[in-house]
């Protein structure tokens, strides 16, 4: 009787102990969430181009020079939760499916552009170039020459892409020709002339494999 008790009293306290390293994995990822930035490193990212990325109070920003923040994972059916602050002048984006990392462009990869100002808003802030239109275009800026936080919910799941800002479904659209790759947060010159223009911060952003 006295081995029964000593036994269960061992898997009682072996079962307490799975629990709670069970629930403590769980936080550290809860929901299947990963996080890729909290504002205090870029480890998961590998900086190309030569903007002027800087942490500072929990955020990353750039306000000079053209380059992007790219993942060292790829990913390929996912959804990832960005919160980004964007100026009126601000031309940034996030780009998914990168089939080149190393060469960032809207032709092999699927860019969710963040650019209020795009001479043809249709593949303006929400849309994904070339791919789907928004309309009408919501704005990443104040429209009074300020900035304002607000949040992507961006879905890749096979051909189907899904855009939410703000909670607001921006487009839907279906494409088969980019199935794999990194993210790419970008910071772009609001104008060619002076690369100055334009700020972009980002202070959160998580990923989930689907």
């Amino acid at each position: 009787m006295k081995r029964w008790s000593l036994a269960a009293i061992a898997l009682l306290a072996f079962g307490l102990t799975a629990t709670w390293h069970s629930r403590d994995a769980v936080g550290q990822s809860e929901g299947g969430w990963v996080t890729l930035f909290d504002g205090k490193n870029l480890d998961n990212f590998t900086p190309i181009g030569d903007a002027n990325w800087k942490l500072a109070n929990g955020e990353v920003s750039a306000d000079t020079g053209s380059g992007f923040l790219v993942t060292k994972q790829s990913y390929t059916d996912f959804q990832i939760r960005a919160e980004f602050w964007a100026d009126d002048d601000a031309n940034s984006g996030i780009y998914i499916r990168l089939s080149d990392p190393a060469k960032v462009t809207a032709d092999n990869s699927y860019e969710v552009n963040i650019f209020d100002k795009r001479p043809d808003p249709s593949y303006g802030t929400g849309a994904i170039v070339n791919v789907a239109k928004v309309n009408p275009m919501p704005k990443a800026g104040t429209g009074t020459g300020g900035g304002k936080w607000n949040t992507f919910e961006i879905t890749a799941k096979g051909n189907k892409l899904t855009v939410l800002m703000n909670g607001q479904k921006t487009v839907e659209a279906e494409d088969s020709k980019f199935a794999k790759g990194p993210i790419a947060l970008q910071r772009f010159p609001g104008s060619s002339k002076d690369p100055g223009i334009g700020v972009i911060k980002f202070r959160k952003v998580e990923v989930k494999s689907l």
